[in-house]
């Protein structure tokens, strides 16, 4: 089934006989200037700013967050790319049966897989953390809510190309799409059904888990519990899946992203449990309360060290006033002195 090229876009059990028709490219300039790219963009800059809100919470800076985003996003992107093919390698060979590269690099036709991007965030994060020698579970614990948010509005440039839509459905918001040859078909609208999974586990942790947090990293465990949750849902209905080279189980073929999402989603419980229930973390030690703790501790010892200080400058007073007291003693004696020496002088000079 070859969908129409910027086919109309129609949700005839909600909307009835309404249809979206604008084109994917947004202004056609080159190879076009895409909507998608607009809306990843939009994506990156919206959680870009949330993270930058929230930094402060989690014991990092906005200059911690901007410099490992210099590295993240042509990273990401880069990894996006290396997945996407790397599961759909047939598509790129030339006749010969070699890689074509100019089919590798034509980002602008499309091909990128958001757990590429999660991948090559996650070792970017690592790397840069142990450079700056920085906490990598504080940092991953604000990084997966910009994640999150991205996502969430990322997924509407799928939207806009007429991809990443599900199997044949009936249901009254089932979203209507127009083949090549003419005929029509509904369809699960599964980007609208990721995006929305997105937001609620953006507000889960900002309104839940990162209010409860016990140690850096919970965020980001969480996310991975979340996201693999629904993706795996998503993907199994989805018809573009990516497929795990030509291996099967009990005889289907083996969905990437959903054996991936199962995969993550058994580590993250267990290492949720581990963490919160037999290592028994406690809030002490994230990353945002050491520096807390060391803050307080350098006011208090500026504090005693200020108090010292009057004592000593009183000490030199009161010394002040000793001397000047012996100074000025000195000459009554002086005088005292000068008077029995005078005495003594008139005596000896009178007349017998």
């Amino acid at each position: 089934m070859q969908i129409m090229h910027n086919s109309p876009i129609s949700f005839p059990g909600l909307f009835g006989d309404w249809q979206f028709t604008a084109g994917s490219i947004a202004i056609p300039v080159g190879h076009g200037i895409y909507w998608y790219g607009i809306i990843l963009a939009t994506g990156l800059l919206a959680g870009l700013l949330l993270c930058m809100h929230q930094a402060k919470n989690y014991g990092l800076t906005r200059d911690n967050l901007l410099d490992m985003i210099l590295w993240a996003v042509p990273l990401c992107i880069l990894g996006s790319r290396i997945y996407y093919v790397v599961f759909y390698l047939d598509l790129f060979r030339s006749e010969s049966g070699g890689l074509d590269w100019g089919k590798v690099i034509a980002i602008w036709d499309g091909g990128l897989a958001i757990y590429g991007t999660v991948i090559a965030g996650v070792l970017t994060a690592l790397v840069y953390c142990r450079i700056k020698k920085l906490t990598f579970g504080a940092m991953t614990d604000l990084c997966v809510m910009g994640l999150l948010i991205g996502q969430a509005i990322g997924r509407w440039g799928n939207f806009m190309n007429r991809e990443a839509f599900g199997v044949a459905t009936t249901l009254p918001w089932r979203m209507r799409l127009w083949t090549e040859a003419g005929t029509y078909v509904d369809v699960h609208p599964t980007f609208l059904y990721e995006s929305l999974w997105n937001l609620v586990g953006l507000f889960l942790i900002l309104l839940v888990i990162s209010r409860g947090r016990r140690f850096d990293g919970e965020n980001t465990w969480f996310y991975f519990l979340w996201y693999g949750l629904g993706r795996s849902w998503v993907e199994g209905l989805r018809t573009d899946s990516l497929y795990l080279f030509n291996w099967t189980l009990f005889g289907e073929p083996i969905r990437v992203s959903q054996a991936l999402s199962i995969v993550m989603v058994a580590i993250s419980a267990f290492m949720l449990f581990f963490r919160i229930r037999v290592q028994k973390r406690s809030p002490e030690d994230l990353l945002v309360n050491r520096i807390a703790r060391a803050a307080e501790n350098a006011g208090t010892e500026a504090s005693a060290g200020a108090e010292a200080t009057p004592s000593g400058a009183e000490a030199a007073p009161a010394s002040a006033e000793r001397n000047s007291d012996g100074a000025a003693a000195s000459p009554e004696r002086a005088d005292g002195e000068a008077g029995d020496h005078k005495e003594e002088g008139d005596s000896h000079g009178d007349p017998a």
